[in-house]
């Protein structure tokens, strides 16, 4: 089998995975530090310490899956196959960035709530100390 298809497809699937898993991630972390601080009830320090951890596990768990998939299999050596390859790899790969997103979305909310409900404990115990 000819393996310059495949390289092109390569070519074109790493780019596109990397820019993808950048700007997801440049855009949720950018706007998840009001979350953070809102959780370390705005102990700066913790909050981007917490969301930087974030980021970095978040880099490794979506280019880990990018380079896991990265296989191609052309069965007939055309465009044709390499274009419907590359949709199903690029495809599936923005699917599990969504997933990934609103699975850390879900996080923070999470952490907020709890958040609120130990402010709320702590100011009944105080209220009755």
């Amino acid at each position: 089998m000819e393996t310059t298809k495949i390289i092109i497809g390569y070519a074109i699937y790493l780019p596109i995975a990397l820019v993808l898993t950048y700007y997801v991630s440049r855009t949720l972390f950018k706007n998840s530090v009001v979350y953070m601080n809102d959780i370390f009830h705005g102990r700066e320090e913790i909050a981007n310490a917490t969301n930087t951890l974030f980021k970095t596990g978040f880099y490794l768990l979506n280019l880990g899956f990018a380079f896991i998939i990265l296989e191609m299999r052309l069965y007939d050596n055309t465009y044709q196959n390499l274009i419907e390859e590359l949709s199903r790899k690029i495809g599936g790969f923005s699917i599990y960035l969504g997933i990934m997103l609103f699975l850390n979305l879900y996080f923070f909310f999470r952490g907020k709530r709890k958040a609120k409900l130990n402010a709320k404990a702590n100011q009944f115990k105080s209220s009755y100390s």
